[in-house]
């Protein structure tokens, strides 16, 4: 087994046994990866990287969107607040797509930064707990 074969292993036995407040934090730092990868390059010229890393950031997001757990009522607004941040930026992400500009990349980076910061807290609260 190589290094890079040893590290793949090694991330998905990471992943496998997080808890999923750990699986929510490292998805807003790879969008958040994928973000500033993207932000390095010509938005303006036809470039499949930039596309691949935005389509990247906004499978995250539409993930997130889609695992949010709304209670047994539905009327809880913690997830209900989520899915609207979550539909901003992937109007966001898809207009940065349509009109070629990095433009709308701010807001989206803003939002996952101010989740990922939410979260971080709440996995330090949790860990108080325990």
């Amino acid at each position: 087994m190589n290094n890079q074969e040893a590290s793949q292993v090694y991330l998905a036995a990471t992943i496998e046994n997080a808890p999923p407040i750990q699986i929510i934090r490292l998805l807003y730092q790879g969008a958040l990866r994928y973000l500033g990868q993207a932000s390095q390059l010509d938005e303006i010229r036809i470039n499949p990287e930039f596309t691949a890393l935005l389509c990247n950031v906004d499978d995250i997001v539409v993930e997130l969107r889609l695992a949010l757990d709304y209670g047994v009522d539905g009327k809880d607004e913690v997830p209900r607040n989520l899915e609207r941040l979550y539909l901003f930026c992937e109007d966001e992400l898809s207009r940065s797509l349509i009109e070629r500009s990095l433009e709308p990349l701010d807001g989206v980076k803003r939002v996952l930064e101010l989740l990922l910061d939410a979260w971080r807290n709440v996995e330090i609260e949790a860990g108080r707990a325990a």
